[in-house]
C-alpha cells in the first residue's frame, strides 16, 4: 500500500470482491480497517483482476480523483496472458460495447460511443503470449472483451475464454501501472503481479522485464 495527499494505492489480489459480498469483507472494507478510517472508491477492478487500485481517504479528494478518471486524465496500463495468437500484434481495438448473454458483453463495429484499447503483444513461448493494454475509456469488461475480439481471450477468463481441461489458477489480467497529475504534482505507481503460476514463471519474467516501464513503450501520441 502506498499513500499520497488524500488517497492510497493498494494492490488488489485476484478473487477479492470490491465490495462486501456474502458476509465477507471486500477490498474497501479491508483497506478501511487497515487505515483505521473510511476509504472512498473512485474506480474499480473486476473480482478476478489483480493489481493497482486508487482509493480516496476523504470525500473532497474522491471528487477530485473521480473527475480525473471522468476526463480521461489517468493513464492505466494492464498486462494479460493468452494462449491464442492475436489477429494483429499491436494496434487499437475499438467499437461500441453491447450486452450479450450470460452477463457478457461484445464489441460491435458501430462507433456511437466506442470503447478504445491500445495494445502491444509479445511471445513468451509456444502457446503463450503477453499483452500490454492501455484502455482509452473505462467500460465494464472492456479489456476482456477487447482481448476476445482479437481472437486472444485472457487465460482463466470464465466468461470469455472457452473452458479448458487444465483450467488456469487465476484470470491472467493485472492492473500494473497508474499515472496521473494532481494539483500540479505527477504521481506514478507500478506493481508486478505476485499471484499466478504463469506470472511467476521465469520465461514470462524475462520477457516482461525486458520491456521496461510500460508507459515508455511506443504508444501513439506520447
Amino acid at each position: 500500500m502506498a499513500d499520497g495527499p488524500g488517497f492510497v494505492v493498494v494492490d488488489k489480489d485476484p478473487g477479492l470482491d470490491f465490495h462486501d459480498c456474502e458476509g465477507l469483507p471486500g477490498l474497501c472494507t479491508l483497506a478501511g480497517r487497515h487505515l483505521g478510517r473510511p476509504v472512498f472508491p473512485v474506480h474499480r477492478l473486476d473480482k478476478a483482476t489483480s493489481g493497482l487500485l486508487l482509493l480516496a481517504t476523504d470525500r473532497r479528494r474522491a471528487a477530485d480523483l473521480a473527475a480525473l478518471f471522468r476526463e480521461r486524465l489517468v493513464e492505466k496500463f494492464y498486462i494479460a496472458l493468452s494462449d491464442s495468437p492475436p489477429r494483429k500484434k499491436q494496434g487499437l481495438v475499438q467499437g461500441d460495447m453491447v450486452r450479450s448473454r450470460r452477463g457478457t458483453w461484445k464489441l460491435t463495429r458501430t462507433m456511437e460511443r466506442p470503447a478504445g484499447t491500445r495494445f502491444f503483444s509479445f511471445s513468451v513461448g509456444p502457446g503463450l503470449r503477453l499483452f500490454v493494454l492501455k484502455p482509452l475509456t473505462g467500460r465494464t469488461h472492456q479489456l476482456r472483451v477487447a482481448m476476445k475480439s482479437l481472437g486472444s481471450p485472457i487465460l482463466g477468463d470464465e466468461l470469455y475464454h472457452p473452458r479448458l481441461p487444465a483450467w488456469p489458477d487465476r484470470m491472467y489480467l493485472h492492473a500494473h501501472t497508474l499515472r496521473f497529475c494532481l494539483e500540479g504534482t505527477e504521481f506514478g505507481y507500478a506493481c508486478a503481479p505476485k499471484v499466478g503460476k504463469l506470472f511467476l514463471d521465469g520465461r514470462f519474467r524475462q520477457v516482461f522485464e525486458s520491456l521496461g516501464p510500460l508507459e515508455t513503450l511506443p504508444w501513439p501520441g506520447r
